[in-house]
């Protein structure tokens, strides 16, 4: 399933006029600044210093708790590192505080599908659409739960009705174009290098700043 790496939609805020003119002078003179800081920790996650771009969005954010953007980009950084338990409660935490933003609901769809929970991804990527019915890479990553749950409910049937003929041909089909095939083990000596099933190489959109 695919992740995102940033945050497309802003969050909604609601302001009287005079404390809106104030934000949009606000964002105007702190935007470069943050645009920086938010590409400085991305490219330190693309080139695979996972904890130096960890430790700069602590930092970071120790000083801009509420930055949805910085907060969405420790979270994928986590999932880059291989934590999905912090990462879940990054992106929980995200829902709670901004629950207008559908990436987080993507990202946590992802790593509910990474460990089989596929009714959770389901409820929310359907969350994720609900706020966002143009979001390409919910719609697809909800058509590949679909097809995990299809695949767990015909399995389901076989093993209760194991006389039931029409189900092996669609549990076939589905392995065959939808599921994925067991990797050949490596002989003992070759060095087999773990895959990381999270795509987070989706190119990162810009959150307008506070």
């Amino acid at each position: 399933m695919q992740q995102v790496a940033a945050l497309r939609t802003p969050p909604r805020f609601f302001f009287t006029a005079a404390l809106a003119l104030l934000a949009v002078f606000l964002c105007l003179a702190g935007n470069a600044a943050r645009a920086d800081q938010y590409a400085d920790v991305n490219a330190l996650l693309r080139q695979g210093r996972a904890d130096e771009a960890l430790a700069k969005a602590d930092a970071y954010i120790a000083g801009k708790p509420r930055d949805p953007q910085m907060r969405f980009l420790r979270g994928v950084i986590l999932t880059e590192q291989g934590k999905p338990a912090d990462a879940t409660s990054a992106f929980v935490a995200l829902t709670q505080e901004f629950p207008e933003l559908p990436e987080p609901y993507n990202n946590l769809a992802a790593l509910y599908a990474a460990q089989s929970q596929f009714g959770k991804a389901r409820d929310a990527l359907e969350t994720a659409i609900k706020l966002n019915p143009s979001y390409a890479t919910a719609h697809e990553n909800l058509g590949d739960v679909y097809v995990r749950l299809a695949a767990q409910s015909y399995g389901r049937a076989q093993q209760l009705e194991k006389s039931n003929t029409t189900v092996a041909p669609k549990l076939a089909l589905l392995r065959e174009v939808f599921l994925p095939k067991p990797a050949a083990k490596p002989s003992s000596s070759a060095r087999g290098a773990p895959s990381n099933s999270a795509d987070t190489n989706t190119p990162a959109g810009t959150l307008p700043t506070r």
